[in-house]
């Protein structure tokens, strides 16, 4: 293996195949990533066994094809450290991957590509194309609310939901639910359910941009694929049977008040400077045109804000968790959001006024 590449056109993809790779490894293999050559085109591949992420690029002169596995994360910080623009010659001597640029020279260890595992191809029963854009709103939409570390394994990660016409992602670690659903030019028969392992999420939104390039989805029994431009992205799905967030749902709350989004961001943000560092409780007092929010921890501190909004109705009160209610305030697109309430024990759905294709309900707490 020899062949000469800018820095540049190596670091982008070496930057996220390197992502998937974890620092800690039971196999020493998985802490390199695989780079293989021929003709004119380089492919670098990193897998923790659960996701799996290949990213291509072209070499501007391949002298010997071949391949080798190197440690991944210290030749990122190599490529990284390198002048911008440099060009880099990488071969492979004496069973050891040599690193050339300019005058400078890396020698880096290599371990057999016999032992890079590859993710086995179950063959695809399903085959489909989405914007890009489409797919990285619903994850960014929804993923916050995945649960991380939950011994129901299955809520450590997120839904998707690929109907006739409709894709919905939906997350929720058991305190709180995030749904979002865009139409799309898709059919699929019968309607399709993965759950996406957490860090297959956080890996594939990375790959995605606003565009409307496509991004082609192929749905195994056990796996998704994903090919978006020189990237082909794999991961193991989770294996049980998400709850059915259709329930969960609070329908009929009489209680709707309009707020001015970033104004009751704010309020929340600085209200929970003083709230109990363990729970992070705030109340909601619900009075006509003006929502009071109140906070105090073991110290004795208190905090109180009032802010107006667009609500007639009896008064209420209701405790959150505040870090809740910040990230749904958060993700939410429009200038304005809308909170429905039924009663202090029930949940509360917040959504954009009028509906909107995301909805989110926060469970409350007892304050």
């Amino acid at each position: 293996m020899k062949f000469s590449i800018s820095r540049e056109a190596l670091l982008r993809p070496l930057t996220l195949v390197a992502g998937v790779v974890e620092r800690r490894q039971t196999l020493p293999v998985l802490s390199n990533v695989l780079i293989q050559v021929d003709q004119d085109q380089v492919s670098l591949t990193g897998t923790d066994l659960e996701v799996e992420l290949i990213g291509r690029t072209a070499a501007s002169l391949v002298e010997e094809p071949g391949s080798a596995t190197v440690p991944a994360r210290k030749l990122m910080d190599i490529c990284k450290s390198l002048p911008d623009q440099s060009e880099i010659q990488l071969s492979l001597e004496e069973g050891r991957a040599v690193l050339r640029s300019g005058r400078s020279r890396f020698t880096l260890s290599t371990l057999p590509v016999a032992e890079f595992p590859n993710i086995e191809d179950d063959p695809g029963n399903v085959e489909l194309s989405l914007p890009r854009g489409t797919l990285k709103h619903l994850i960014d939409a929804t993923s916050f609310a995945m649960a991380q570390q939950d011994v129901r394994y299955y809520l450590n990660g997120m839904l998707l939901e690929l109907g006739n016409n409709l894709v919905r992602t939906v997350a929720t670690d058991g305190h709180r639910l995030a749904v979002c659903s865009r139409p799309a030019e898709i059919q699929v028969e019968p309607s399709q359910k993965l759950i996406v392992p957490r860090k297959g999420v956080l890996e594939l939104v990375r790959l995605l941009d606003d565009g409307e390039e496509p991004v082609s989805l192929t749905l195994g029994a056990s796996h998704v694929r994903a090919h978006t431009g020189d990237f082909t992205f794999t991961s193991k799905l989770v294996d049980g049977k998400f709850p059915d967030y259709e329930r969960v749902v609070p329908r009929g709350g009489d209680k709707v008040f309009i707020a001015d989004r970033a104004e009751l961001r704010q309020v929340l943000s600085r209200t929970a400077i003083l709230s109990n560092e363990k729970y992070r409780g705030v109340r909601l007092n619900l009075e006509e045109g003006n929502l009071r929010v109140m906070a105090n921890n073991p110290e004795q501190e208190e905090a109180e804000e009032n802010v107006a909004i667009e609500y007639s109705g009896p008064a209420m009160e209701i405790g959150f968790n505040v870090g809740y209610l910040v990230d749904v305030l958060s993700v939410l697109d429009e200038d304005r959001v809308q909170m429905t309430l039924a009663d202090p024990n029930s949940s509360a759905l917040m959504e954009e006024p009028g509906g909107g294709d995301a909805m989110y309900v926060v469970m409350p707490m007892r304050l």
